[in-house]
């Protein structure tokens, strides 16, 4: 099996601003930003297209295929009393245990990174279990930073070694590897 990971266009808000879980729209530059994404994908023949929830995510995945499957596996790290906080106004106190310790740190009402690991990586094991050629899996960074690190037994901690821009597409092999 195939998936193809692809993350959401540009999100319309201002840079520095902790976003993970929040409902953020997409810019005004999104049909600009769709086209390369449907040009790589145009030809591609695939069984279904999975998307988070969140509207930044739904409306590439609609512009895909207008029959998607919602799964809140593949929200955004989910920032807690951060959210919508910018990032240089967020307490040292609270911010840089957190960085030191991102993977298994835990935001205020919020999730730690290896909590969104084991719901992705349950998704993941769900799905290769289908009858399913290929998929598209529209998402997040922290969501495709995950999978690739599982997928490809890297650590969490070296997870953000891999820089994926908006509208960035990965592809998985199931059959390339035995997990």
């Amino acid at each position: 099996m195939e998936i193809i990971l692809i993350r959401h266009t540009t999100p319309n808000i201002e840079k520095g601003i902790c976003y993970g879980q929040s409902d953020i729209d997409v810019t005004t530059d999104f049909f600009d930003e769709l086209q390369p994404i449907l040009k790589e994908i145009g030809t591609i023949n695939y069984d279904a297209v999975y998307t988070s929830p969140l509207i930044r995510c739904q409306k590439l995945a609609k512009k895909i295929n207008s029959n998607v499957i919602l799964d809140d596996r593949l929200k955004e790290l989910n920032f807690g009393d951060w959210e919508l906080q910018p990032w240089g106004e967020i307490p040292k106190e609270e911010l840089n245990p957190w960085m030191e310790n991102f993977v298994y740190g835990k935001t205020k009402n919020g999730e730690s990174y290896i909590e969104l690991h084991k719901r992705t990586t349950a998704f993941f094991e769900e799905v290769i279990q289908l009858s399913y050629n290929r998929i598209i899996v529209v998402t997040h960074a922290g969501i495709m930073r995950s999978l690739w690190a599982y997928w490809n037994n890297i650590p969490l901690e070296k997870s953000f070694d891999l820089k994926i821009d908006y509208g960035a597409i990965l592809k998985i092999d199931t059959e390339l590897n035995d997990q």
